[in-house]
């Protein structure tokens, strides 16, 4: 049949997002799975947010609120920005899909890591953009090789801090050393979906770049730390002019009522968030120490999640892991064949996953 789609489409590949427990648990006829693949957080989300699901399971006949008022009062509050300043949707890939449609023509270019999030490259070729991809330096972002790379057809540079799938980050010094030389009409969008996680005194200050750069745009989601990935629900902050040409491509409903209510919940509980950081700091300590002892490379995370070497084929690794009842996430589907990518869990879940690993590699 001869459907009438957009020639940007018919060679766009689909996502192949980490496979789900009850699919591996069907194929494979497994009881127990566990899933450290997409680095959600394995405590969940804080028991408020589940006492605000709870009630509102007599509302789900009403339509959220389109302007995200409460929502965005809060985050403003939290990050010291005026709510103007903050445009919300569902998840992080929606906002990166927003931000192409919104600056891309046909032919724009569009800056990014080698490897780094595969959703940049997805939304740049869905609006007949073209991806320029930058070598990796040491397993980071390479800025000033990014930069170079800037030419008169250059719109956006997509920078994410810290970076998927290394876990590494670029510093205050690495942007100041730079930036003077990004023209004021190329945006630099900077990802910050991991930045609960980050510790380094040198992250840099994403929100005072903004107040002073009005071609800065910040991504951020309760996906990760906040423990609302399935909710759907991430925030931009940028120029608050800018914010108002961003809200008329934004749908008016994105952002259901639960998410809204739940994301405004989460941000309240902050004792949640430093056990969720604390958890983490503890499993990945853990997770170093046993790769120490399998004698495995792995590179040091600003994250929920750690890029370890398996010295041997991934995607056979990754197989032999499903049997065990343990998904990860193969380097070779991030652009890093021999590496895997592995969430953070508990410690118990953390236990599992290096003893099914010692199993496979020993």
């Amino acid at each position: 049949m001869g459907y009438c789609l957009r020639k940007e489409i018919l060679n766009l590949p689909a996502y192949k997002a980490g496979k789900p427990i009850s699919e591996v648990k069907r194929e494979l006829g497994l009881k127990q799975v566990i899933k450290l693949a997409s680095n959600e957080n394995p405590l969940g989300c804080s028991p408020s947010v589940k006492k605000v699901l709870m009630d509102l399971v007599n509302e789900t006949q009403m339509y959220p609120d389109a302007s995200n008022y409460e929502l965005k009062s809060e985050l403003a509050s939290v990050l010291n920005v005026n709510a103007g300043n903050i445009f919300c949707s569902t998840g992080s890939d929606a906002l990166i899909k927003v931000l192409a449609s919104a600056f891309l023509n046909e032919g724009d270019e569009a800056i990014m890591a080698e490897v780094t999030f595969a959703r940049y490259d997805s939304a740049v070729k869905l609006m007949g953009g073209r991806s320029i991809f930058v070598p990796m330096k040491d397993n980071a972002l390479d800025i000033d090789a990014m930069v170079n790379c800037i030419t008169d057809k250059t719109k956006i540079i997509w920078l994410c801090n810290p970076n998927n799938p290394t876990g590494t980050i670029f510093t205050a010094s690495d942007l100041d050393r730079v930036f003077s030389r990004i023209p004021e009409n190329v945006m630099v969008i900077m990802d910050e979906a991991y930045i609960e996680y980050v510790t380094n005194p040198e992250f840099p200050d994403s929100i005072k770049l903004m107040r002073n750069h009005p071609n800065v745009i910040i991504l951020r989601t309760f996906s990760k730390a906040y423990g609302l990935a399935g909710l759907r629900v991430g925030y931009g902050i940028a120029n608050e002019e800018l914010v108002k040409y961003l809200n008329s491509v934004i749908g008016p409903f994105d952002v259901s009522l639960f998410a809204q209510k739940a994301a405004f919940a989460a941000l309240k509980d902050k004792d949640f968030i430093k056990l969720v950081h604390d958890t983490n700091i503890n499993g990945r300590d853990y997770l170093y120490a046993e790769f120490d002892k399998l004698n495995l490379p792995y590179i040091k995370t600003n994250t929920n999640f750690i890029m370890v070497n398996v010295k041997t084929d991934d995607e056979t690794v990754f197989q032999e892991l499903l049997k065990l009842g343990i998904i990860i996430r193969p380097g070779y589907l991030l652009g890093m064949k021999g590496w895997l990518r592995v969430t953070i869990g508990t410690q118990e879940q953390n236990e599992k996953f290096i003893s099914a690993l010692t199993k496979v590699l020993c």
